[in-house]
């Protein structure tokens, strides 16, 4: 019975909670930053469509538009995209920017700090036709690192007769005539083609003005995508794992080693060995280190089956904690009363015993939000320790569950009709949960339970001002 002492187990419980909260908390704060950079991405996106609503102020004719509306689009999708990738919580770190370029100047925006200038002329010849008179007026872009953005569509045309893939629509003279353009490119910066065009997001037809709101309602619902991926992702890796209950175990360890490590010396020093005096022999270190030994590897245990029943089975840290407590207990009672070391009524009292701190607490966690005799308690709490010791002790023989059946019928006897009501409510849950411990956190049941709670103090003629009938009261009530 010490060594299935519960302040030891709760003691882990608590440590293992705190892991949990600890993860659980670091979530809410990651999600709640992915929210922010997902709002970031939105109000970026909105420039686009504010820039194309006042299409007068647009630089061109009708048929040339598209040129200034693609570098909206391209800064725009840029950063949207970076906002939620890197879950970015302001604008200050964007990649791509207009800030500090004239609106006629070589450059039509920056990424990454490089002069980016986008031409979007219909053709892909014509063009790479742009792109050489671009370089021609300005000899120096695209040889330090500046480069083009060219539609998306156009560049794959491009990179295809580089490849010499057959293009659908081209003659021999236009691809010709692309591949001298392409080696000009190249001869003129000393660099690859494709470092000095690159492709935008946008395909040619998709940033025209009869087409755009279509082309920015799809980007606002793959931004969307991205960011449910983000957020279903950011849920993944919180999720309880095997590497953290491998640390919650190494902390149980600590825990239980250190707390046996403590009552051990603590035992020493009722026994008259004070062991900041000296007084420990080589006999009392062996029984101190043993006693932390059998602490850690008892506590490991218990944090890691804590540690599963809080995150796989829903339960609370003090009810799992108390679980674990009663297991251990119950479980040592039934190979000793199999061994015939103690008598089935010594059994049946000392299980009741074990048992009792678990049916506490989930007698409160279901029942407790209203204020209950002390004397229904008893009888409640003797009932449901029955119960959670037959399903703890599954290798029972029939004659101990005859007995322990009997304690159980004799705790009911003593309910009137509506504490027997609650009793049946509970023991109801359990059976068809199969689970005592699912029906603790059952949140239907709790809301039912919650009210014949409350019925049943105010039978027992409970002042009302003093019935928990709800969070607010419960608050009210540990304030106090």
């Amino acid at each position: 019975m010490k060594s299935h002492t519960p302040v030891g187990d709760q003691l882990i419980g608590s440590a293992v909670n705190a892991l949990n909260q600890a993860r659980i908390n670091d979530e809410i704060f990651t999600l709640s930053r992915q929210d922010i950079a997902y709002e970031l991405a939105c109000k970026e996106m909105l420039k686009p469509r504010d820039f194309v609503a006042s299409p007068g102020n647009i630089l061109g004719s009708m048929s040339t538009k598209h040129g200034e509306i693609a570098e909206q689009v391209e800064v725009a999708v840029r950063n949207s995209e970076q906002a939620i990738e890197e879950m970015l919580q302001d604008a200050s770190t964007f990649r791509a920017t207009f800030e500090g370029v004239g609106r006629t100047a070589p450059q039509d925006y920056l990424i990454d700090g490089m002069d980016v200038q986008s031409k979007f002329i219909n053709g892909t010849n014509n063009n790479l036709v742009h792109v050489l008179k671009h370089m021609e007026t300005y000899p120096n872009f695209g040889k330090d690192g500046s480069f083009y953005h060219i539609p998306k569509d156009t560049w794959q045309e491009i990179q295809d007769v580089l490849d010499g893939k057959p293009v659908e629509g081209l003659k021999s003279t236009t691809i010709e005539a692309i591949k001298a353009k392409v080696a000009e490119i190249e001869r003129q910066t000393q660099r690859p083609f494709a470092d000095v065009v690159r492709p935008g997001v946008s395909d040619y037809k998709d940033v025209q003005l009869g087409k755009i709101d279509e082309t920015l309602d799809k980007h606002d619902q793959e931004l969307a995508r991205q960011n449910d991926a983000k957020r279903a992702e950011i849920i993944d890796d919180h999720q309880p794992s095997l590497a953290e209950g491998m640390r919650a175990t190494a902390m149980g360890a600590a825990v239980g080693g250190a707390f046996a490590l403590g009552t051990g010396i603590y035992r020493k020093y009722r026994d008259g060995k004070n062991i900041f005096r000296g007084d420990f022999d080589a006999q009392d270190w062996q029984d101190v280190g043993l006693d932390s030994l059998k602490g850690a590897a008892v506590g490991g245990i218990s944090a890691g089956a804590i540690y599963t029943l809080t995150n796989y089975a829903s339960m609370g840290a003090p009810f799992a904690s108390a679980l674990v407590t009663a297991t251990k207990g119950v479980a040592s009672l039934a190979h000793s009363y199999q061994r015939g070391e103690i008598g089935l009524d010594e059994f049946t009292d000392l299980g009741l015993i074990v048992c009792a701190e678990s049916a506490i607490v989930g007698a409160m966690t279901v029942a407790g939000q209203a204020l209950i005799p002390v004397p229904v308690l008893g009888a409640l709490i003797g009932s449901i320790s029955g119960k959670f010791m037959v399903t703890v002790a599954k290798s029972l023989d029939g004659k101990a569950r005859q007995v322990l059946q009997a304690r159980m019928d004799e705790f009911a006897r003593r309910l009137d009709a509506i504490e027997q009501q609650v009793l049946n409510r509970i023991l109801s849950e359990f059976a068809a949960l199969g689970e005592l411990t699912k029906a603790a956190f059952n949140v239907e049941t709790n809301r039912q339970l919650l009210e014949a709670s409350i019925t049943l103090a105010q039978a027992h003629g409970v002042e009302d001002d003093k019935i928990i009938k709800n969070a607010d009261d419960l608050d009210a009530f540990m304030t106090a």
